[in-house]
């Protein structure tokens, strides 16, 4: 098999972790014996500084007609002044909406090695292993009208419109129950019910997704967005799948990341069409760019979900996680997740940790 990848390094520290992620792809594939053409894409601040815009036609292309989407952090201040409407990261929401990536997986998964690099008390974090199912072309973020007006006093009025369909909703519990089925079986539903027509909506197609398709085998919860952000801090331990709406899961995802030690350790897959994204949760760190100071594993661990998710390469992806995970429990740490009495090594050398334990992993 032979498999032809877009990669979309970005900005930032971009580069720097894209390059460990591509390197680990390339070797594994040698490894388990299929092919990868990897074509190189500029998106975001980099595409806005050569093209005038974050996302031109040719790179939309590129993705369309890969196998798969490795995608960098984008933005930074450089950008910030610029209309939103073509800010850096309108490329990141174009591209999820023109692909069809409506369900974002981010796993929350502490390594045991890191159980004492979370701000929280190692007996609450330890054994942490949930996953948050974010919906990703709806709600606040594409809803209609939007925008801010000029009022006749003078004033302004900013407006932005949570807006979910009876469809959008169906689709991603679909996917929340189904990857429950493969995990621990429990389903926590995310809203606002309370207060939030739109996410009283919700929660009344999820319980009805959960009751009508054939999911009786899968516990089925309902929380409030603020309840759940609490838990998470109190007892993470709880939850198994949480399914949520597209800005409660940016926010959730990025406090459970957290959890784990840093945001530097969270992947992500963006599914939904025919072509899935990867990338690391975490943003372009231009404080840290080009400093060999970046983790890598994030970027690494979206290269083992590629394999697992679109390539149909799920031993390849065993070994890159193992591999990180032994490389962590030698003591090994980047400057976000350093501890006491570890060895502290830059983005390329924990690249070059994690190739080598693959190389000499046995199976």
């Amino acid at each position: 098999m032979n498999y032809k990848i877009a990669v979309l390094p970005g900005d930032g520290i971009g580069p720097e972790v894209m390059q460990q992620g591509t390197d680990v792809l390339q070797q594994v594939a040698k490894l388990y014996g299929f092919g990868v053409e990897l074509e190189k894409g500029i998106v975001g601040g980099a595409s806005i500084d050569v093209h005038g815009k974050p996302l031109t036609d040719s790179v939309l292309q590129l993705c369309k007609g890969s196998d798969g989407v490795l995608l960098g952090a984008m933005g930074g201040p450089k950008w910030d002044g610029l209309d939103y409407s073509i800010r850096p990261e309108r490329a990141l929401l174009a591209l999820r909406q023109e692909l069809g990536l409506f369900a974002n997986l981010r796993p929350v998964k502490l390594f045991s090695a890191l159980a004492a690099a979370s701000t929280l008390k190692k007996e609450v974090v330890e054994g942490t292993d949930l996953l948050v199912v974010r919906e990703l072309t709806g709600g606040i973020y594409f809803g209609q009208p939007k925008g801010v007006t000029q009022l006749p006093d003078g004033t302004e009025r900013g407006i932005n419109t949570e807006v979910y369909t009876t469809p959008e909703i169906e689709r991603i519990a679909h996917v929340a129950f189904q990857a429950a089925l493969k995990r621990r079986q429990k389903v926590t539903s995310v809203d606002k019910a309370n207060v939030l027509e739109v996410t009283e909506l919700w929660r009344r197609v999820v319980t009805r997704v959960h009751t009508n398709e054939g999911y009786a085998a899968i516990q089925l919860e309902h929380t409030l967005v603020d309840n759940c952000a609490m838990q998470l801090i109190r007892n993470p331990k709880q939850f198994d799948v949480l399914v949520t709406t597209n800005m409660f899961g940016d926010i959730l995802s990025d406090e459970a990341a957290m959890l784990t030690g840093s945001i530097g350790m969270l992947p992500s897959a963006s599914l939904g069409g025919k072509v899935g994204m990867y990338e690391p949760v975490h943003g372009s760190a231009p404080d840290i760019s080009e400093q060999d100071k970046a983790n890598p594993l994030a970027t690494i661990l979206s290269v083992a979900m590629m394999l697992r998710h679109s390539l149909d390469q799920s031993s390849a992806a065993d070994r890159i996680e193992q591999s990180v995970e032994d490389v962590l429990n030698q003591g090994y740490r980047t400057a976000d997740i350093q501890e006491n009495n570890c060895r502290l090594v830059g983005c390329n050398e924990m690249g070059r940790l994690v190739r080598d334990k693959i190389a000499n992993l046995k199976g």
